[in-house]
């Protein structure tokens, strides 16, 4: 069985320096974003994983704030 997701050949599972590139932001902000709960990952072993669907909800998450007018 692959370790892709067939429909989007994307993978299931990113590292963490993975996942910093696909939301093209920093190791350090993204394990700020981590420790603060606003995006999750499992741990396999001693390793970090952040799922894609995770990647997915986070970006859905800022786009549904800046989506809201400012009161």
């Amino acid at each position: 069985m692959s370790a892709t997701n067939e429909s989007r050949s994307e993978p299931l599972l990113y590292t963490i320096p993975e996942a910093a590139t696909a939301l093209r932001i920093s190791r350090t902000k993204l394990y700020e974003l981590l420790d603060s709960g606003e995006l999750a990952s499992i741990h396999i072993g001693r390793s970090r994983k952040i799922p894609a669907e995770d990647l997915r909800a986070y970006i859905d998450h800022l786009r549904a704030r800046n989506a809201r007018p400012a009161a």
